[in-house]
C-alpha cells in the first residue's frame, strides 16, 4: 500500500479512499460510519482485488495522480510499457439541484483512453458484513445489483456487463462510466449522467473554494486541507468524523488500532475553529446545531464521542473477516471511549457553541435561551474539574486529574461568563466568573511544578504531555507569562524527537509511544508563534509540509525515523493544525506583493 498514498473523495454523505494505482480500497455505505463495501485497505494479503473497485492496466509500468484544481475530484493516470494510457476520474456528486444541495449515496468513476490501445480489466468486488460475506449478484441490461448485508448497491454502466462480471480484458476504445449507488433506476444514459455530475460537482467545489478566506502563502496546502475537513462533515446531522477509517495502526504492530469514524466533541471543536477562520460558516453552523442538540437532549453528562447520527452507543468489537492494514490487526468496529469520562468535553462544547453568540455572519445567533441550555454544562464542569478522568489521550488502563481536562472545565465557566456579559446578564456573568477564578487558582496550585518551572500533565504529577502547549491558545496563560515559556521549554526537552513533539513519553497501558502525533507538532508551532519565535515556527511548519502524502493529506501519526505516515486517515486534527499554523504564519495579503 505504501506510505498511505491515498486520495479521498466524498460529498458529505459518503466518502472513499483511492490508492495510487486508482483502486478504490475503502468506502463505507450508506454513510461514513457504515459497513465497508470496499474494504481492501484492511484486508491486504487476502484474495487479489477482493473488497476493491480496480481498473487493472495490462503491462502497467507507472501511475500519476492529482486532484482537479480546487475540487474533491481525483484523477489517476495509468501507463503501460508500450506508451498506452488510461485516465480514471473519481468523485462523489455534490451540487445544487432543486433549491437544495444534492449529495446522494453515490460514487462516479469515469475511465477513458489517453493514448495507444490500452487493455484493462475492471474488477468490481464489494464485500459486506465487514469483509465476512460476498454479496449475491443480479443484473439487468445496463446494471448490476450487489445484494448483501443490510444494503443493495447498484452499478449502472455503459461498459460491457460480461467483461465486468468475469473480469475479462478489454481494449479501451471509448470512455466508460460507472455510477455506483443505491438500488434505484438511473434516469438517462450512464455517460450523460456521469458527465453532468462531473460538471456540476466541479462547479460546486470551485464556488465553495472561491469564498474561503485563505492566507497568501501556502494556498494550495490550505485549500486541500479545507476541502478534506469539509468532506469529513456529515451534512445530514452536522457531525464531523475524526477520520474516515478504522484500525490503521498508530505504529507498526502496535495494536493501537481504533475506529475513528465518529464525532469526537473535542476534535470537532478544533475543526469548527479552523473552518470559522476560513469563513466556511455553513459546515460550522450545522455542527453547532449538532452539539447544541446533544447538550440539550442528553441529560447532564456528555460523552466524549457520538455516532454521526447523534446516537450514544458504539460498542467495540473485532471484525474477524478482515486481516488489517498490511496484515496488522485487529480491525475494530465501534469505540469503547464512548464510555469513558473525559472531562474536557464540557469546555469543548461551550467553546464550539460560543461562535453562535459572537459570529455576526450566522443566520440564527445565540440568545439567552441557548445560554440557559449551556449553563448545565458549566455546572458539571465546575463539579468535575478536580476529578480523575481518562484524559485527552483516552487512557484505557489508568485515570488521573489531568491538567488539560481541568483547564477545559475552567474554559467552560470562563466562556459562560463572557457570553453572559455579552448578553448583559450581569448576575450570571459574576456567577460564572467566580467559578472560573476559583478553578483557575486550584489548577495553578496543583498542576504547576514550581521546582521545574512547568505545568505537568496531572495534579501533583511529574510527567508532561503535549496538550499543555495549548495553555495560551485556550486563554489560561498569557503569552508573556513565564510559566508558559517554562512549560514550552520543558516539553522541548522531554517530548521533542527530532522535528516532532510526542504526545507523552512515559509508557501507557499499551507501552511507550513509538510515533509522533501530528497535531502536537502543530501545537508546538503555535506556541513558538506566541513566544515570538516566528522564524523557528516558520521553518518547522515548512518542514512538516514535506511529510504530507503526494496528494497533500495527513494521517494521525508520523514515524520520526522514517517519515512514514501511520494512524487513521485522513485525520481532521492534522489538517486543522496545518490550516491554523498557515493562517498565523503567512505574510498578510496587504504586504504580499
Amino acid at each position: 500500500m505504501g506510505n498511505l498514498d491515498l486520495g479521498v473523495i466524498g460529498n458529505c454523505t459518503v466518502s472513499a479512499l483511492i490508492d495510487a494505482r486508482g483502486r478504490m480500497v475503502w468506502a463505507c455505505l450508506p454513510r461514513m460510519d457504515g459497513d465497508p463495501y470496499f474494504c481492501g485497505l484492511l484486508d491486504e494479503g487476502g484474495e487479489t482485488n477482493a473488497g476493491t473497485f480496480t481498473v487493472a492496466l495490462q503491462n502497467f509500468v507507472r501511475a500519476e495522480q492529482e486532484y482537479l484544481r480546487n475540487t474533491a475530484i481525483l484523477v489517476t493516470r495509468l501507463y503501460d510499457r508500450d506508451g498506452a494510457a488510461v485516465e480514471i476520474v473519481d468523485f462523489a456528486p455534490r451540487c445544487h439541484r432543486f433549491g437544495r444541495t444534492f449529495k446522494p449515496m453515490m460514487f462516479v468513476r469515469r475511465i477513458r483512453p489517453l493514448a495507444g490501445s490500452p487493455v484493462i480489466r475492471v474488477h468490481l468486488q464489494p464485500r459486506c458484513d465487514w469483509g465476512g460475506a460476498i454479496p449475491s449478484i443480479t443484473f439487468g441490461s445496463n446494471h448490476i445489483r450487489y445484494v448483501g448485508g443490510s444494503l443493495t448497491v447498484r452499478v449502472t454502466t455503459d461498459a460491457g456487463l460480461t467483461a465486468l462480471l468475469e473480469g475479462l480484458p478489454t481494449v479501451l476504445e471509448q470512455e466508460l462510466t460507472f455510477l455506483l449507488g443505491p438500488d434505484e433506476t438511473v434516469e438517462g444514459a450512464a455517460g450523460d449522467v456521469g458527465r453532468a455530475f462531473l460538471q456540476e460537482t466541479t462547479t460546486y467545489w470551485h464556488r465553495w473554494v472561491r469564498y474561503l478566506g485563505i492566507p497568501f502563502e501556502w494556498q494550495d496546502a490550505v485549500i486541500r486541507a479545507a476541502i478534506t475537513l469539509k468532506l469529513s462533515a456529515f451534512d445530514d446531522t452536522g457531525a464531523i468524523v475524526a477520520a474516515m477509517t478504522t484500525s490503521i495502526p498508530e505504529a507498526p504492530h502496535s495494536t493501537r488500532n481504533w475506529d475513528y469514524r465518529y464525532c469526537w466533541l473535542r476534535d470537532s471543536y478544533f475543526v469548527v475553529a479552523a473552518l470559522n477562520r476560513l469563513g466556511a460558516t455553513g459546515t460550522m453552523e450545522r455542527y453547532l446545531h449538532y452539539i447544541v442538540n446533544l447538550a440539550a437532549t442528553r441529560g447532564r453528562r456528555l460523552q466524549p464521542v457520538y455516532r454521526i447520527s447523534g446516537r450514544a452507543d458504539m460498542p467495540e468489537s473485532i471484525a474477524p473477516g478482515l486481516r488489517g492494514f498490511r496484515g496488522m490487526g485487529p480491525v475494530r468496529v465501534g469505540n469503547a471511549a464512548y464510555q469513558q469520562d473525559q472531562n474536557d468535553i464540557y469546555g469543548s462544547a461551550v467553546l464550539a457553541a460560543m461562535h453562535m453568540f459572537f459570529d455576526r455572519r450566522l443566520v440564527h445567533p445565540g440568545d439567552e435561551a441557548l445560554f440557559r441550555r449551556l449553563e448545565p454544562l458549566g455546572e458539571i464542569a465546575s463539579e468535575v474539574y478536580d476529578q480523575p478522568d481518562a484524559g485527552i489521550w483516552e487512557f484505557r488502563g489508568m485515570t488521573a486529574v489531568h491538567t488539560f481536562s481541568s483547564v477545559m472545565c475552567w474554559v467552560a465557566c470562563d466562556r459562560l461568563a463572557r457570553i453572559a456579559t455579552h448578553l448583559a446578564l450581569a448576575p450570571r456573568a459574576v456567577y460564572w466568573r467566580e467559578h472560573a477564578d476559583r478553578m483557575r487558582a486550584v489548577i495553578c496550585n496543583r498542576a504547576y511544578d514550581r521546582n521545574r518551572g512547568t505545568f505537568v500533565d496531572a495534579f501533583e504529577g511529574s510527567h508532561l504531555d503535549a496538550s499543555l502547549l495549548l495553555l495560551h491558545e485556550l486563554g489560561f496563560l498569557a503569552a508573556d507569562d513565564p510559566r508558559f515559556a517554562g512549560t514550552v521549554a520543558a516539553i522541548e526537552k522531554e517530548l521533542k524527537r527530532g522535528e516532532f513533539i510526542y504526545r507523552y513519553a512515559r509508557a501507557d497501558d499499551l507501552g511507550a509511544p513509538e510515533v509522533a502525533f501530528v497535531i502536537c507538532t502543530y501545537w508546538y508551532i503555535d506556541a513558538l508563534i506566541a513566544l515570538e519565535r516566528r522564524d523557528e515556527a516558520r521553518a518547522l511548519f515548512e518542514k512538516l509540509l514535506d511529510f504530507r502524502n503526494p496528494l497533500g493529506l495527513l494521517s494521525e501519526d508520523i514515524d520520526p525515523a522514517s517519515g512514514e505516515l501511520w494512524g487513521n486517515f485522513p485525520q481532521t486534527y492534522s489538517m486543522v493544525g496545518l490550516i491554523q499554523c498557515a493562517l498565523r504564519l503567512s505574510r498578510p495579503w496587504e504586504r504580499a506583493y
